[in-house]
């Protein structure tokens, strides 16, 4: 019986993790949930699940039916839970660098965190990394692409990687014009063509700023240089990612695009179990197509690289004036095109700066969300 903490607990990774719970109760316990502001939404769960613990950034009346429970409030209140609840695992699935000081509460905490949380790494790899090693914790990642290659490479009999390659749905606006995405709506952008994520993983997914993100992620997880990570444009998200080894073969991980078949990997991890996701069938597939990521039209991708390169503060500039710029297009400030502008206008504008703990990576996140708010207001003014 594993015990799990989730953080994250009513977006679409934590109730697919609590999907996996229901189908094996004899495996997994969730003994502490995790949610930012849906109190409702927790307050179902935790009726259902009666963990030990739970947790909301926003403070609240709890239902006298649930005070039995431990709550815990406030922008701490996860990491706070986490060191109370005893979990032996923690999924770490809240989104942005929000989630940062959780993952590294939680290497402290549980024996293993299933890592559903990219941001962690692409502003805090370095810390992240270090303490796991230092303190013999298991990092198993839960993004799909990252699971496939993790998966990958414990076929590989370890034979050293030549280069990774990450597939890329290409989002909702893979087919449009320069011009069309420019000016697409908010509606348009968060129609997903095969997966159903958050809002702003959505956003991300469109612009590619995810697949950047992943690449980051990609480099601190397997220890490659962004050289040797390449991405794939495959719209039919079957083929998760892949490896490719000195002798020219390539090692695939293939599937439904079901997140449930990643977090039960991790969950269960080295072992395999049923997740509910529907089997591939070879002999229904139309056909699996592959392509280049154009740039010109989805420059994101190429600025996660940049920004690797550069290193220090520059990862935690281009996280953080995305976020920002990605959360003034959903409130319907600025057009869909000038999310790279803004992203693009801090890295330039920004001062890199060695980062040394998470105090840095939280000095240079509010740095890059002054800068992007420069932009932003500038770009509202001239529209």
């Amino acid at each position: 019986m594993r015990r799990l903490a989730i953080l994250g607990a009513t977006g679409s990774i934590g109730t697919q993790t609590l999907d996996i719970i229901r189908r094996h109760p004899d495996m997994f316990s969730a003994c502490a949930l995790c949610a930012h502001s849906d109190a409702e939404g927790l307050f179902r769960l935790a009726r259902e699940f009666n963990p030990a613990c739970c947790s909301l950034v926003d403070e609240c009346e709890v239902p006298s039916d649930l005070k039995h429970i431990q709550w815990f409030f406030g922008p701490h209140g996860a990491e706070d839970m986490l060191i109370a609840c005893g979990a032996d695992d923690a999924l770490c699935a809240i989104v942005g660098i929000a989630g940062l000081g959780a993952v590294l509460t939680a290497l402290d905490s549980c024996e293993r965190v299933l890592l559903a949380n990219k941001e962690a790494l692409v502003t805090g790899g370095g810390m992240v990394l270090d303490k796991a090693a230092r303190l013999g914790r298991e990092l198993l990642p839960v993004d799909s692409e990252h699971s496939a290659i993790f998966q990958c490479l414990k076929a590989s009999e370890s034979n050293k990687p030549r280069r990774l390659i990450l597939t890329c749905s290409g989002g909702a606006l893979r087919e449009k014009s320069k011009a069309e995405i420019q000016n697409a709506s908010v509606a348009d952008v968060l129609s997903h063509p095969t997966w159903r994520m958050g809002s702003k993983i959505t956003v991300d997914c469109a612009t590619l700023m995810n697949k950047g993100l992943e690449v980051i992620e990609a480099c601190w997880l397997f220890g490659m240089p962004p050289e040797k990570v390449d991405v794939v444009i495959h719209p039919q998200s079957v083929i998760h990612s892949m490896v490719e080894f000195e002798d020219g073969a390539v090692l695939a991980q293939l599937g439904k695009p079901d997140m449930r078949g990643p977090i039960s990997y991790a969950m269960a991890h080295p072992h395999r179990i049923s997740c509910g996701g529907e089997r591939l069938d070879f002999e229904r597939l139309s056909g699996l197509t592959f392509a280049a990521p154009d740039t010109d039209r989805f420059p994101c991708l190429s600025y996660a690289r940049e920004a690797f390169k550069a290193g220090g503060s520059a990862p935690v500039i281009l996280n953080g004036a995305n976020e920002a710029a990605v959360r003034a297009f959903l409130d319907g400030r600025i057009k869909f095109g000038a999310i790279a502008d803004t992203v693009r206008y801090a890295l330039d504008t920004c001062e890199v700066k060695a980062i040394h703990d998470i105090d840095g990576v939280f000095e240079a996140d509010a740095y890059a969300r002054r800068l992007a708010e420069q932009r932003l207001t500038a770009l509202e003014r001239r529209n």
